[in-house]
């Protein structure tokens, strides 16, 4: 993450940080580089405010506008919650959904 900072153009880059790190991870760098007008910015969830933005996503879902379906890989039972996990740490699931 630094680097990518660093990397940025003096005056106008910006480097984006995209998710969550884990829990108790710390980034770091040189105050200069911030002051020099590079910019640090972080999201999660593209930006979207969920308030805001959830209701519009279902909207858009519920009239065929957005496009989740294919995405779903696996479905499973919800007594089956530890594979979906498993699932999605070994990189074998996109999306699992879970059936309550």
């Amino acid at each position: 993450m630094r680097a990518a900072l660093e990397s940025c153009h003096k005056g106008w880059g910006q480097s984006i940080i995209i998710g969550v790190a884990g829990s108790g991870q710390e980034i770091c760098t040189r105050p200069f580089q911030l002051v020099t007008g590079r910019v640090w910015k972080g999201t999660a969830f593209g930006g979207w405010k969920s308030r805001d933005s959830v209701p519009k996503l279902v909207d858009q879902y519920m009239n065929g506008k957005l496009k989740i379906d294919e995405f779903v890989t696996h479905e499973l039972p919800f007594d089956s919650i530890n594979e979906a996990f498993h699932l999605l740490h070994s990189g074998k699931t996109l999306r699992s959904v879970l059936n309550f």
